[in-house]
């Protein structure tokens, strides 16, 4: 019993052991795994819960919210897939199950395997780096496109050329897409193009497949792109399709009609682009026009002031401004002397002996001229003057007689 006791182990020691021995197992750490999805669940934390089964069995597997970025279209009941990852030993249940990294459709495994190298391969030679990019031009003329004659592509492709600018000339090399001759027909009108001189070019196709689209996963295709010298727009299947091309091409279109619409500029924005900056333009001459014209009229103004003319009519204006103060106060002046000559003039008037004569008196003066103001200046026979207001009279004095005084 004692002997027992040594060898019993816990659920929880075997189940780390049996991980523990999963995880040191080199093929189950990356193995691929095919069957078709049953039980598939999208939690709401991203992550994938699902069941892969044939006729023989069933593995539950599990792709985590990370490890889905490079999931390529959605898993579903009962789709064939091929699925990458790692087979773990999930401790608390004591169940293994296949972690997946990766999952394609069945049937594609070989090829994606061969993508997936060849994306690896190129991208280490730096073939993707945006420093190699070249940028698209705005407004193109001429623009090649590398793809097959009939189809939906060409089709969406000039139906939308046109529509944007009918003006664009539009150069087609039919190229072949699809089999074993596509990759070197698609290199060919690569290379014709670009030595034509197009402003840019567009490769590309319809959706399909990954069988269908393999030949733009060919090196041969993905080198003549980078060595174009003409700018170039992929354009391979639907959105959801990503081929080496598109890794390799200066800008990836989703579809043909996309790169239509990036690689053909629109007339009609272009026009009413033009009309603005017409517009613009006026605007700011006009604006320039007025400046100016500012500028010369207070040129013309500081000029004037300036002028010798101008000086001389101030001064002229002046000098009459001053005549003309001049004679006010000379009037004023005179006004004011006459008043006052007039005032002395009445004075003296009333003042004067021809005023005193013309009222009834006289002036008498003696013989010697004196003025005669007292009887004591005569005697009796003496021969006075007498004054007049017209003339005199001489008068001889026969009696004096003095005037009594009042005391």
């Amino acid at each position: 019993m004692t002997a027992m006791a040594k060898n019993v182990y816990s659920v929880g020691q075997v189940n780390a052991y049996i991980k523990n021995m999963f995880v040191q197992d080199f093929m189950l750490n990356r193995i691929y795994v095919k069957g078709e999805i049953s039980n598939c669940k999208y939690h709401t934390s991203g992550h994938i819960y699902f069941s892969l089964k044939d006729e023989s069995g069933a593995i539950g597997c599990v792709m985590f919210a990370g490890d889905r970025r490079g999931l390529s279209f959605r898993l579903q009941e009962g789709q064939n897939v091929i699925i990458l990852g790692s087979i773990r030993v999930y401790e608390r249940d004591g169940k293994y199950q296949l972690y997946a990294k990766e999952a394609i459709l069945d049937g594609e495994g070989a090829l994606y395997q061969e993508y997936a190298r060849l994306k690896q391969e190129l991208r280490e030679m730096g073939m993707f780096e945006p420093e190699y990019k070249r940028p698209i031009p705005i407004y193109s003329r001429t623009i090649g496109i590398v793809t097959a004659p009939t189809g939906a592509a060409i089709r969406d492709i000039m139906n939308i050329a046109r529509r944007r600018n009918p003006f664009v000339q539009l150069i087609l090399y039919p190229a072949l897409v699809q089999g074993e001759q596509a990759a070197a027909s698609i290199v060919k009108g690569i290379q014709i193009l670009d030595s034509y001189g197009v402003d840019v070019m567009i490769v590309g196709r319809g959706g399909g497949s990954i069988e269908d689209l393999w030949a733009f996963n060919e090196e041969a295709v993905a080198r003549a792109i980078f060595a174009c010298r003409t700018p170039v727009i992929s354009a391979v299947g639907h959105e959801t399709d990503t081929t080496i091309a598109d890794y390799v091409a200066d800008l990836r279109a989703p579809t043909p009609s996309a790169a239509a619409e990036l690689a053909v500029a629109d007339y009609r924005q272009l026009l009413s682009g033009m009309e603005l900056f017409k517009n613009q333009m006026t605007d700011r001459l006009e604006q320039k026009l007025n400046w100016h014209r500012q500028r010369l009229e207070q040129a013309k103004l500081r000029l004037m002031y300036a002028s010798p003319q101008y000086r001389l009519n101030e001064h002229r204006q002046y000098a009459a401004d001053l005549m003309d103060r001049l004679s006010r106060e000379m009037d004023k002046k005179l006004t004011d002397q006459k008043y006052r000559l007039e005032l002395c003039a009445g004075r003296l008037d009333a003042l004067s002996p021809l005023k005193k004569l013309r009222q009834g008196y006289s002036y008498t003066e003696l013989s010697d001229q004196k003025a005669l103001r007292s009887i004591s200046q005569v005697r009796t026979g003496d021969v006075v003057t007498v004054h007049v207001t017209d003339g005199k009279i001489l008068a001889r004095v026969e009696t004096t007689e003095a005037m009594e005084r009042n005391e």
